[in-house]
This record gives C-alpha cells, structure tokens and sequence, in this order.
C-alpha cells in the first residue's frame, strides 16, 4: 500500500520516523489548549480535540498522498483563532464556523484544482513576509508568556490578548528577570536552541519538559509559589495517566445566527483564515517534499491534490471537534531526516496521538512559561523566510516590511495582510508598474477596503 521498496524504505524506519515527528511537534498538545483557552473554551476538552484532529489529519496525508508529512492545528493560525477573531469582536463559536466555512471551502477548491492557482497567483514575497510576520506575532505571545517583555497598559485602552485590566489605573505586566518564570523560560529558550542548533530530533519538546522539570525542581524548594490568582498553577501533575477529557464542551458549537448577523466582517475573517493556512499547508508540502526528494524531475509535487485535500479534511474535522485550523507542520522533516519517506511514516504518527489522549494530565500540568520558549523558537524557524525577500526593491521592500512590522505591533495578523497588499498594489500602480497586480491581489483589497469601509457608513 505505501510502495516501501520502491521508496527505499522500510516499516522500521518508518516506525522510527513517525515517532520522531511526534516528538518535534507534541508540543502542540501543551501550547494548543493554552492558547485557545483564553477564549473560554474548555482546556481539557480542547487537550482531546487536538490529540483527534491532529491523528485525523495525518492519517489522511498518509492514505490521500502517501506522504510522511503530519498535520495538527496549526501555530500562528490558533493566535489568531484565539487573540484576534475572538478578541476582533467574535465569539469562539463563529470563529470555529469560520474555521469549518474555510474547510469546505478549501476541499471545493481542491477538487477543482482552484487552490493551487489562487496560491501561484499571490506574489511571492507577500507570501515570505505573512510568515515572517506569523513568526514575530507567535514569539510576542510567547515572550509575553514568558513574562520576559514587559508591556505597559495605558487606563481604557484595549485589552491585549483578551486580558481584562482595571481601567482605573496603568498596570505593568511581569516584566522581573529574577522571578523563576522570567528565568526558566530563558533557560528554555536557550536550551532549545542549543539542541535545534545541534540538530537533536525533538529539540522544542525536550526544551519544554526541561523548563517543566527545572519548574517542578522550583517549586519544590520554594522559589515557585503557586498562585491561582496571579495564574501560577502547581506545575508537579497529581497523576499521570486518565481516561480523555470530555469533549462535548466544545464538539459541534457552531453558531450560524451570529456568524449570518456579523456579516461583511466574518466575510473578511474566514477569508483571512483561507489566506494564512494556504500560505503555511504550501510552504510545508513543498518544503519537506524537497528534503525528503518527492519531487518529480519538473519540480513539481506529486499527488498533490491528495495532500491538499488532507489539509482539507483535517480543518473540517478540526473544527467539528473543536479546534483552529488544522495544516501541515514544518517538523514533519525531522521524521524525514531519519529517513521516513512515505504515508506509513504518518501512519505511526496519528497512533502516537492517539496514545497521548491518555495522558492528558501530564500534558495540561505544563505551564505557559514552559511552552513559552517552543512560541520563541518556532517564530525563530518561520522568520527564516525574511532572508528570500527582495529587500533592493522597495516596491517590494516596503509592502513586506510593513507586513511583517504591522503583525506583532498591532497584535493583529489581519492587519499585517491588509496594509501589505494595500501597499503592494498603491506602489505598484502609482510607480507605473500596475501590470505586476494580479487579479487575486485586486480581490483581496476590494475584500479590505470594504472592510474599511463598512464602520464608517454605518457610523453616518
């Protein structure tokens, strides 16, 4: 069924492969609850729905496309689940509508090929930048997390990350580098990207259980102090292994009436949704095909349609279950770096997932300060894409840094997106060189504008 022959492969290799995917991204079972929890959703419940939509994913990829690449919910897309549409004005419920709209329509796309060509037709540095601009965004949450920045909070202004302050008065968030959460995070951080720099398979997840572990040690003699109030929790697991969490506080929410009735901005928020994931599911596929030589002799990807529907599915059973967008992870090349080289590779991974669901106590006794450090390093990878822009250009200088700038800055992936392409086309029209628009770009600035437009008619 996987051709391990015609692959030179085998089923222990594959085996081995599967599991160190797992290991590279099991984070996500820790940070994904985490991140989405600020939204009211159900930490335990959003533990299992991840381990679920995660397997589905990923055996998909494996039986659609035969290929060793993993899926989960995707990083960067769950900050914007959680801190932008929801914080946006949204409730979780329409966010997970917009998340199962994106599903569907991603798997029309895909049967009529329409994806790719969407894809191919959004200029290439825009798509460097919107990732470069996800990876600074990510590492703010995480050094925010960290408690390593410290960020002042004027009287009235807006909440961040859906944080209540007291409106009476400025509040300054943890900033104390000799607190244990500041410096076991930096332990992690640095302890991360020593292993990632060494190559070690499972670098994030072995610098989070370090930090966890140095945590434990912490609050064992004192220097940890649980405290429910200030959202410092006992980090030392009463047990191990239990039966999955209830998943019903979360299966099914969908809220159409609220969706229907948000109108033009939820428009805008499932296309925002649509935008990101393609850019990063892309990327991934074509990233790990080439290291792990899947390509054809046209450099072009093979059954790619199968992986893109993969992709597809995934989302739409991610948001039934109950979670952001579900894509291809970058760390499904260090299974292919010890060799895995087809969809049984995947195969185990899905299993590994699976088997996790009966340890979720272990998993949701990680604190924010221990995951912090896998924010901070996977900004680190998905920075990487800045070194491809064309930055001697300032028509396309100027588009991508704003892009990139506007993500972190402004806590808003949307924002990044709108100011990039708005200022993609601006330049390129007024600078004589509006041929270089294509039609998908024109698109989504009409979807922008309108989006500009719409609060000040109704203001009127």
């Amino acid at each position: 069924m996987f051709k391990l022959k015609e692959n030179n492969t085998n089923v222990w290799t594959e085996l081995v492969a599967g599991l160190t995917t797992f290991l590279a991204m099991a984070y996500i079972l820790a940070v994904n609850p985490q991140i989405l929890s600020v939204t009211g959703m159900d930490a335990g419940a959003l533990f299992t729905a991840t381990a679920v939509a995660a397997a589905i994913g990923t055996l998909c990829m494996a039986f659609f496309a035969n290929y060793p690449i993993a899926l989960a919910s995707g990083m960067g897309l769950n900050a914007f689940f959680a801190f932008m549409a929801t914080g946006g004005g949204f409730t979780w419920q329409i966010a997970l509508t917009a998340i199962l709209i994106e599903g569907v329509v991603f798997i029309l796309l895909t049967l009529f090929k329409f994806r790719e060509a969407i894809v191919n037709a959004i200029p290439k540095d825009l798509k460097l930048a919107i990732t470069a601009g996800i990876g600074l965004f990510i590492a703010f949450i995480g050094f925010k997390n960290s408690g390593l920045f410290t960020v002042l909070i004027e009287p009235g202004s807006q909440p961040l990350f859906g944080t209540t302050y007291a409106s009476g008065s400025t509040t300054l968030l943890d900033g104390n580098f000799t607190s244990a959460v500041c410096v076991l995070a930096f332990i992690g951080i640095v302890l991360g990207g020593i292993l990632m720099w060494k190559k070690v398979k499972g670098a994030i997840l072995i610098a989070i259980l370090a930090t966890w572990i140095l945590g434990m040690g912490a609050q064992l003699i004192g220097w940890y102090v649980p405290n429910f109030d200030a959202g410092l929790y006992p980090l030392i697991p009463q047990k191990i292994v239990s039966m999955p969490p209830d998943i019903s506080p979360i299966f099914f929410k969908f809220d159409f009436v609220g969706a229907w009735k948000a109108g033009i901005n939820f428009v805008v928020l499932c296309f925002a949704f649509l935008m990101v994931d393609m850019f990063d599911t892309i990327g991934t596929l074509v990233g790990v095909a080439n290291q792990a030589k899947l390509v054809d002799k046209d450099g072009k990807l093979p059954r790619i349609k199968g992986a893109l529907m993969a992709d597809a599915v995934g989302t739409t059973a991610g948001s039934i279950l109950g979670v952001s967008t579900v894509t291809s992870y970058i760390e499904s090349s260090a299974g292919v770096a010890v060799g895995g080289r087809t969809g049984l590779a995947s195969i185990f991974t899905g299993a590994f997932f699976l088997l996790a669901l009966f340890l979720s106590p272990l998993f949701l006794t990680i604190p924010a300060f221990a995951t912090a450090p896998a924010l901070i390093l996977v900004g680190v990878m998905m920075m990487r894409s800045v070194k491809d822009i064309e930055w001697t250009d300032m028509s396309i200088a100027v588009p991508a840094f704003l892009t990139i700038a506007f993500m972190p800055f402004t806590s808003s992936i949307a924002n990044g997106i709108l100011i990039g392409f708005l200022a993609w086309t601006l330049i390129k029209v007024l600078g004589g060189k509006g041929k270089e628009v294509s039609v998908m770009v024109w698109i989504v600035d009409a979807l922008f504008i309108l989006k500009l437009i719409i609060p000040i008619l109704q203001s009127l």
